[in-house]
């Protein structure tokens, strides 16, 4: 048989990759060299999120976002010809699957860094062996004071802290509106702890406490104990430190067992789209602080190549708050990857981000320094109107 009879046959059997082989394998080895050079090796990056359960649109979305960043890079050319990889693994929002797939992806995978991990348990959980093997753990979906008091180098956090969302809130439950009866609801967990206690010590700060707080367990909707927990001291306005399917629960409720007005704010990892479609017509009196721009304001530059991307790559996800997220996230690595010289390597890309310091992503700009890992302080407060069906600026 001809060899090219040879080749048509593999070809029917869907077996190019093994021509390619066999042909390299006779190429002179000057010839090899340059085909392996060419052949640039994508630059792998693992993301365990949530991705099933009651929380996992705030994983789907923030997933999605990263997916639209990372392919127009990659149609733009990758980084220096690489492309870039995201291997996505479930973890539910559960502490341990997440470490399970953080060791699978730095035995298996041969990752470059971890991104978009979702969630202040998991992340927490995750954090030695960051540390341990000295993987930058990029842009996580949480603003948790762990990951930023005391200082970790290899913690690379692109959002604004819990602490100052909860700052704004009293701001502006206090200071605007006056009121002072303040209640809490919040997961049991670190994640509403840290919460819990961002809004005591924005309390603490004008001189007032919670009137009283309730819990419940993540990964659940069993709020009627907190429900009532909360409601016994009457107050004024509920701070909500939870996800939406639950803090959505804990409002319809709410609003059925009592007739007085109260106001309910949420912080950003509630997942401000999916809450306000969980809510429909119990939507009103609610908001929600944000650590990133409204996401329909295409006037700004970012938020003009962020909707042309996902209509392009991402068109079956919503444009949304935690999409959004995961796109800046995605092209701020790929800025930050672009300017290191020479070869990529986890050190010289933390080095090169602190260095560089401003990062321009249209219109919304990051800072970082040598013990500053945190690129935006700004914190955008809206409300959710359940007549209009959208999210609207405060």
């Amino acid at each position: 048989m001809l060899l090219a009879d040879i080749i048509r046959t593999l070809i029917r059997r869907g077996m190019m990759m093994t021509i390619i082989l066999a042909l390299v394998s006779v190429l002179p080895a000057a010839v090899r060299a340059q085909v392996a050079h060419e052949e640039q090796v994508p630059i792998v990056l693992g993301q365990s999120c949530v991705l099933t359960g009651p929380s996992k649109n705030l994983g789907l979305e923030l997933r999605a976002g990263l997916l639209a960043a990372f392919s127009k890079v990659n149609d733009d050319g990758g980084i220096g010809g690489r492309d870039i990889l995201l291997v996505s693994r479930d973890d539910g929002y559960e502490p341990d699957r997440a470490v399970r797939n953080t060791m699978a992806f730095i035995q298996d995978e041969s990752i470059f860094m971890l991104i978009g991990e979702v969630g202040t348990p998991t992340s927490n959980a995750v954090l030695p062996l960051i540390e341990e093997y000295k993987i930058p753990f990029f842009a996580p979906f949480t603003g948790a004071e762990i990951l930023r008091q005391p200082f970790r180098q290899y913690v690379i956090n692109v959002r604004a802290s819990y602490y100052q969302e909860m700052e704004r809130l009293a701001s502006y439950l206090i200071d605007k509106r006056n009121i002072r009866k303040i209640a809490c609801f919040y997961q049991d967990d670190s994640y509403g702890l840290d919460g819990l206690k961002g809004i005591e010590l924005a309390l603490a700060r004008r001189g007032l406490q919670l009137v009283s707080k309730g819990s419940y367990e993540r990964n659940t909707v069993a709020v009627l104990r907190g429900l009532t927990d909360v409601l016994q001291a009457d107050p004024e306005a509920v701070v909500l430190a939870g996800t939406y399917s639950a803090c959505a629960e804990f409002i319809k409720l709410s609003k059925t067992r009592t007739s007085k007005r109260l106001l309910y704010c949420n912080i950003s990892f509630v997942g401000t789209d999916s809450l306000k479609n969980a809510l429909g017509r119990y939507g009103s009196d609610v908001f929600v602080s944000q650590v990133v721009p409204y996401p329909l304001d295409t006037e700004v530059p970012l938020i003009h190549e962020y909707t042309e991307a996902m209509e392009k790559y991402q068109h079956d996800a919503p444009i949304s708050f935690t999409s959004l997220e995961g796109y800046m996230a995605g092209k701020l690595f790929a800025q930050i990857a672009t300017m290191v010289p020479g070869e990529l390597t986890r050190e010289k890309f933390i080095a090169t981000m602190e260095q560089v310091g401003t990062f321009d992503l249209g219109g919304v700009t990051l800072q970082f320094g040598p013990k500053d890992h945190q690129g935006m302080d700004t914190i955008y407060l809206t409300e959710i109107n359940p007549d209009l069906k959208k999210v609207v600026k405060e």
